[in-house]
């Protein structure tokens, strides 16, 4: 057997280890047995709200401990395949795949470890919102929310239209979408901010070179976790607007005042849903979308007071840095500007999106390392 395999397996062994100790898989599996024998009561589901939510925290913890047993499971594989292939080289193919099989399990796996934040579990509102750029700009801001559409699909998370209004000529002016699936804030995250497109405007008569960009915001659906004091009656604080929804949905689309459209006075912050037919619905789901926002708005104010106490610049998110260029002519490439990853437009445009969230969720990593440094 080689130096170089001996020395991947030897890679791989070692952080499946340090994986086990950084997530408590001992406490882990503790955590299952105590909600399953809470799930084992007799009059468990009396309480109906109670016994969803003890599911949900059940579904999470699995979510982590499996993948980890079976990763534990594939390490002691390997020490087998390994002892077999020193006798018989016969083996070596059946131990290089397995080892490529664990090595991206692995690699899946300790990427999730990186979101330790308690919102990077829940689900995700996605806004897209057309800046500059005229018609370019609308048409690039229809592109991104492709874009997210379809790395949703290749994840296998439900991704809901909530909210869109269309442009003028071309594109959509903004959306919101709900994204639903195991970490779904955690992954995207870090796609809040400015992207800029360079292209060969299509609108354009002479096909001259445009500039135009759109702003991204994402915030953590917490549902009723989150504890923002809101009294939803108070005029002065809370404004509802019904309105008739647009875009394609048919007669009672265009008939019915089913829209609803929230603003919070105090921050101006504004949320529109229209996704469903009862206006009920519309209304629990943009006051979701605002609480949402409001909570994010204060982690952003928190984290910006502890930057200015160390003297540094708070990050600056949704309409402020400009986070991606996407270069289409007359070279063309995608490039992260904080992490400074590079690659095909057109694959991540088409989805492909995975590759820049793992270099933001590392990347970050090193950030927060360095803030920390800081406060010593």
């Amino acid at each position: 057997m080689d130096a170089d395999l001996t020395a991947r397996i030897d890679d791989v062994r070692g952080r499946i280890a340090d994986l086990s100790k950084t997530l408590k898989r001992d406490d882990l599996a503790a955590q299952v047995a105590a909600i399953n024998a809470e799930m084992a009561a007799p009059n468990f589901w009396d309480d109906q709200e109670s016994a969803q939510k003890t599911v949900a925290n059940l579904q999470s913890v699995q979510a982590t401990l499996k993948p980890l047993e079976t990763l534990v499971e594939a390490d002691g594989d390997l020490e087998v395949l390994v002892e077999i292939a020193a006798e018989d080289e016969s083996a070596l193919d059946e131990l290089g795949t397995t080892l490529e099989a664990v090595e991206s399990d692995l690699a899946a796996l300790e990427l999730k470890a990186i979101m330790s934040d308690p919102a990077d579990p829940a689900d995700a509102f996605l806004l897209v919102q057309a800046g500059e750029g005229g018609t370019d700009a609308a048409d690039f801001a229809e592109m991104l929310m492709r874009m997210y559409q379809r790395w949703a699909e290749t994840r296998g998370f439900k991704m809901e239209l909530l909210d869109v209004s269309p442009g003028e000529e071309a594109g959509i002016r903004n959306c919101t979408l709900g994204v639903k699936g195991d970490y779904a804030f955690g992954y995207l995250k870090g796609e809040s901010g400015n992207h800029r497109l360079v292209r060969n405007s299509p609108f354009d008569s002479a096909g001259r070179r445009q500039t135009s960009f759109a702003a991204v915001d994402v915030t953590p659906d917490l549902g009723d976790e989150i504890e923002i004091d809101i009294d939803w009656k108070d005029q002065s604080v809370i404004r509802e607007d019904t309105l008739r929804a647009s875009g394609a949905g048919g007669q009672h689309v265009n008939k019915t005042e089913s829209a609803i459209r929230l603003t919070h006075l105090p921050t101006n912050t504004v949320v529109n849903c229209q996704s469903e037919r009862s206006q009920h619905q519309n209304r629990d789901n943009a006051r979701k979308m605002l609480a949402a926002k409001l909570y994010q708005l204060e982690v952003e104010k928190r984290d910006a007071e502890n930057a200015a106490r160390r003297g540094e610049k708070s990050r600056i998110g949704f309409g402020g840095q400009t986070i991606r260029h996407y270069v289409l002519n007359p070279d063309q490439y995608v490039k992260d500007s904080r992490t400074g990853w590079r690659g095909n437009p057109m694959g991540v445009l088409d989805g492909g999106v995975d590759p820049l969230i793992e270099s933001y969720l590392k990347w970050s990593i090193g950030q927060g390392d360095a803030e920390s440094g800081s406060d010593g």
